[in-house]
């Protein structure tokens, strides 16, 4: 196995060179294993490394998944993988080894992934970039001075670089969907309740986030939907029906597509020029393939919308860190604490259960209004960021109110967090670079439950504009 051969496939290839005998699991992890170790240094994508334990897993006798053999890297929030911490990116939180698995997990390892480490993320999850006190910053492979967007940063990034063809990731007002737009690769966010965050949690951030990975490929994508996807006992919400299998549903034609366009932010005010190239440029795409295209955006009132956002935020966290204080006696504060993070708290333990109600009623008449959008239109096509992406160092980790850092945050994330709100499906995909070599990612939304839609309609643009050969190239310091 040499460098060539790993970076001419996917996932599901190397799945099927494993298969065909061509190579073997314990191959495939020490080529990731020493891509780790020849780039990470510049990147700092990877913050934990369990190489002892996957080398004896990829000896062992793996399941036959469709992913069997292929490396697999996890992100630092939310999923428990047994023997590993999981520290949410902050130093409140001791590296004490999980005495289980997620739901999810044991769905990766029956899928046959071979795990190896941990990725970097932001405190929390909280912020539209990766760089955080407990594990610095992550760095992009297209720029090594940008942000790989967050929170699923530190994933994207090692995927973007070619040390795995997917990672774990999770979105909760955009942390899959931002990463994969920053370092140009594939980003679904599943619907409410499509995946499960069992047996720990009901669910996240009052059904805000959900998980899955950033890939290089919409196949990887679909495959690893269908692995992960599924109702668990006692989970509050139950997705809509889903086809058989969302890789085999790729093979079927998307419909004519009515799909209306975002060039402005909801506001009417402009986006970054490189971003509005980005819309049109796939506009043009979709109605070239037979879709029906036309410029058109959901009247949202961001005044009402952003403090129900933020409120139900705060008070999740709130109580996150008031249950670690209650179990590990610790005080949070700016020894624990980065600024941005502690002042959320604060915000989050003032707000009322009246206020969180009327949060919650706020965030249910938003998802009304998407539904009544999409009884016109199929899909909602605009640019996942505001903007190309950041110098790290742009967005202030220790602004303490949320208020303040959070106006650079939805200059740079103006679309995102409706999703995550309504609970639809939304696919970043890599459909343009601009003149720096940066990657600018559009995003496709669609109603409720229709990942399949999203998918046939990202696998028909992946075959049309193909970007899978287009890599990073990573400049190590000498």
């Amino acid at each position: 196995m040499g460098f060539a051969e790993y970076d001419r496939t996917d996932g599901l290839g190397l799945a099927e060179m494993v298969a065909a005998g061509d190579t073997t699991p314990s191959e495939l992890l020490e080529e990731a294993i020493a891509r780790t170790e020849r780039l990470n240094p510049a990147l700092n994508a990877v913050i934990l490394k369990d190489y002892e334990r996957a080398r004896a897993a990829a000896k062992e006798t793996l399941p036959k998944g469709p992913f069997a053999g292929v490396p697999f890297l996890l992100k630092d929030i939310s999923l428990m993988s047994q023997g590993l911490p999981t520290r949410q990116g902050s130093r409140f939180f001791p590296p004490f080894p999980a005495d289980h698995d997620s739901f999810l997990m044991t769905r990766f390892r029956k899928a046959g992934f071979v795990a190896f480490g941990k990725t970097n993320a932001p405190e929390f999850g909280l912020l539209p970039t990766t760089e955080g006190r407990l594990y610095g910053p992550a760095h992009n492979p297209w720029n090594l001075d940008c942000t790989t967007g967050g929170s699923s940063g530190g994933s994207a990034a090692a995927v973007a670089a070619g040390i795995v063809p997917l990672a774990h990731a999770n979105d909760g007002g955009g942390s899959i969907r931002i990463p994969a737009s920053c370092c140009g690769l594939v980003g679904l966010k599943p619907s409410r309740g499509r995946i499960s965050a069992g047996p720990d949690l009901g669910e996240v951030v009052d059904g805000l986030a959900v998980d899955l990975v950033v890939s290089r490929t919409v196949r990887d994508t679909a495959a690893a939907l269908d692995v992960a996807a599924g109702y668990e006992p006692g989970d509050p919400y139950s997705a809509p029906p889903t086809p058989s299998s969302w890789l085999a549903a790729l093979r079927e034609k998307p419909k004519r597509l009515r799909i209306g366009f975002a060039v402005k932010r909801f506001d009417g005010s402009p986006l970054h020029p490189d971003c509005v190239a980005a819309v049109e440029q796939a506009a043009r795409l979709c109605a070239g393939l037979g879709h029906s295209v036309e410029e058109a955006s959901p009247e949202l009132d961001l005044g009402m919308l952003a403090p129900a956002f933020l409120a139900i935020w705060s008070a999740n966290l709130a109580s996150l860190i008031d249950y670690i204080k209650q179990m590990l006696g610790q005080t949070p504060g700016p020894d624990n604490l980065e600024g941005y993070t502690l002042g959320l708290y604060e915000m989050g333990m003032q707000v009322t259960a009246a206020q969180y109600l009327q949060a919650k009623i706020r965030m249910n008449y938003v998802a009304r209004l998407m539904a009544r959008f999409h009884k016109t239109y199929d899909v909602w096509l605009t640019s996942t960021l505001g903007s190309p992406p950041l110098k790290l160092g742009t967005l202030d980790i220790d602004e303490r109110d949320p208020w303040k850092a959070m106006i650079p945050q939805m200059a740079f994330v103006p679309f995102t967090a409706v999703q995550n709100i309504t609970g639809q499906p939304a696919i970043n995909l890599p459909l343009s670079w601009n003149t720096a070599g940066l990657p600018i990612g559009v995003q496709f939304v669609a109603g409720y439950g229709e990942e399949a839609s999203l998918l046939r309609l990202a696998a028909q643009l992946e075959q049309a504009q193909p970007w899978f050969a287009r890599y990073a190239t990573i400049k190590l310091p000498a």
